[in-house]
């Protein structure tokens, strides 16, 4: 028997969670409001939610997160995207799930599969942006008067309202050349949109798209990829055959960078792109020469113009802050930006340690399989011994040092198998095959205060405390700590959640009552942070106490103060 301490959504609707203070022993913690849990009914199903992957929030406490429940004996899992406005203490809207109808172009009345990544949110307004996956939804003739079909995945947004495609791999289609990779003859469609999409502005998404194009050689293909941004009008796409509506015009995208585009500063292009994130009319994003092993390239910033011009703003070979004579020679991918400040893992040195990493045992069945048919033994793979989680501003041109490994912690590298498997039409994240991929996770916010304008920021980031044991961690902590810049000065790190702790610190409903009514108090397990999870002064994660079986999960968001203690 499962039950729990908070029986219903409307008890912890709004309400800020317990946090019982020093007879528990906790470190200093802050106040969680539950924003959704395994108690609340997915909307328009009868099934509760399980499983939450990392939300994203904006400066008013719009929440926007991706979410599923069980399967069971009703089906297939609920799954989709929901927003709830933590602000006006509203609750859940869908914003799609298996149920909802592609919006145009769509004449063959497919519906949703799956949302693939977690969504995004505009930091100013209620715009969301989300991946989404699906069967074809154009029919269509080709010149030789066959009929085929197009569009298997795009980028879903709101920003008049409605449900609208905002980017689409239907570029391939005549009557839809938006759509198409810019400057690409003959017309091209982009294949897939790893990673999530970034939208800003209140209508212009950002994102990266990969496609392919013809070798010299006669049924040989190269793969190519760039960082591509489109700004949405709220007009309808017009068709001979009648006005498709509701849309979002017909603006093209517009290229940033890609394969093509030589390096600021470099003799070399990009041969690596990541997805993006934006701010107030600006975008930035990792690229590199060799995504495996970089020797140039970095972070770069770009203005959303019809010709963006692109800036290398951190460098690989650039120094490393605190360390002298060191250079940057990794720089991650997964960007935090918030229209002044951006926050990045990066790594130097040569020393590296070995971890045997082992296949899931619990998320899809299919994946699972997949990674144990690849790797029956563990995949092997090596980690920097010297890294850390670092903030530019943008405005004073410095780099500033926030956590690195030593006495205090690790790693901030953490790994997961995803990707689609062969032969099935489930995915995640990345849209690209299945396989072992690494991760830092930070999150920066210089809002917090209330102004963007002083050099002061407060930064949340993921971390791990351990020591690797044949080539696995041996009780490890995992955590989300916050630090504040100020003054010139970097405070202590603040514990916001970490493996242990009484998951009653961040939901009160985190109790497991047993059949002979014993009660336990479920420890967390694990957490989740992204990088557009902290905006303004609010701070939004997932987290997950006990087991999948016998545990409790949810959505959880603080207010951040402006000075930590």
């Amino acid at each position: 028997m499962r039950r729990t301490l908070v029986q219903s959504f409307a008890v912890t609707l709004g309400a800020l969670a317990l946090v019982p203070g020093a007879a528990l022993g906790a470190e200093p913690v802050f106040s969680w409001q539950t924003v959704v849990n395994n108690g609340v009914t997915v909307p328009g199903d009868t099934r509760t939610f399980n499983s939450y992957n990392q939300p994203s929030i904006n400066v008013n406490r719009m929440v926007v997160f991706r979410a599923r429940s069980k399967g069971g004996t009703t089906g297939e899992p609920a799954h989709g995207v929901f927003t709830r406005d933590m602000g006006l203490g509203t609750g859940l809207v869908t914003i799609f799930d298996r149920n909802t109808l592609v919006p145009q172009p769509n004449n063959t009345g497919k519906k949703f599969i799956e949302p693939p990544s977690f969504p995004r949110i505009d930091m100013y307004s209620n715009t969301m942006a989300s991946r989404g996956n699906h069967e074809p939804v154009w029919e269509y003739q080709l010149s030789d008067l066959t009929e085929t079909r197009a569009g298997t995945t795009g980028i879903y947004t709101n920003p008049f309202g409605s449900l609208i495609t905002g980017a689409s791999n239907l570029g391939i289609v005549p009557a839809f050349s938006f759509f198409a990779v810019p400057g690409v003859t003959p017309q091209t469609k982009f294949d897939v949109f790893p990673g999530a999409p970034a939208v800003t502005g209140g209508n212009t998404i950002v994102f990266k798209g990969n496609y392919t194009v013809p070798a010299s050689t006669p049924g040989v293909y190269i793969s190519k990829t760039g960082v591509y941004f489109r700004t949405l009008t709220n007009n309808p796409i017009p068709l001979a055959s009648g006005n498709l509506s509701p849309a979002a015009g017909t603006n093209p995208v517009v290229l940033i960078a890609n394969s093509d585009t030589r390096m600021p500063g470099e003799k070399v292009n990009f041969g690596s792109t990541a997805p993006p994130s934006a701010a107030a009319g600006l975008a930035v994003f990792a690229g590199f020469d060799n995504e495996e092993n970089p020797t140039a390239g970095g972070i770069y910033i770009a203005n959303l113009a019809a010709k963006p011009n692109v800036a290398n703003v951190v460098k690989i070979g650039g120094p490393v802050p605190g360390e002298s004579g060191q250079k940057f020679n990794r720089i991650g991918e997964g960007l935090s930006f918030d229209g002044r400040f951006i926050a990045f893992w990066g790594a130097w040195g040569t020393e590296t340690k070995t971890l045997i990493l082992q296949c899931p045992e619990e998320g899809n069945a299919g994946r699972q399989a997949y990674c144990v048919e690849h790797h029956p033994d563990g995949f092997t793979t090596t980690v920097p011994v010297h890294q850390g989680i670092f903030v530019y501003d943008t405005s004073d041109q410095n780099t500033y040092a926030v956590a690195k490994t030593g006495s205090d912690y690790d790693d901030f590298v953490y790994w997961n198998f995803s990707g689609l498997v062969p032969g099935t039409g489930e995915s995640d994240e990345t849209g690209e095959p299945a396989r072992w991929r690494s991760a830092s996770f930070v999150a920066v916010s210089g809002l917090v205060d209330g102004r963007l304008t002083d050099a002061g920021f407060h930064v949340a980031f993921k971390a791990r405390k351990g020591t690797v044991v044949n080539g696995a961690y041996s009780n490890a902590i995992d955590g989300i700590y916050v630090k504040a810049y100020a003054s010139g000065k970097l405070s202590a790190a603040v514990t916001a959640v970490k493996t242990g702790m009484d998951g009653i610190l961040i939901d009160p409903a985190a109790i497991y009552i047993d059949d002979f009514g014993q009660q336990t108090i479920l420890p967390v397990t694990e957490m989740g942070l992204e990088r557009d999870g902290f905006r303004g002064k609010y701070l939004a994660i997932n987290v997950s106490m006990g087991t999948e079986e016998a545990g409790w999960a949810g959505i959880y968001l603080t207010q951040v103060p402006a000075v930590l203690q």
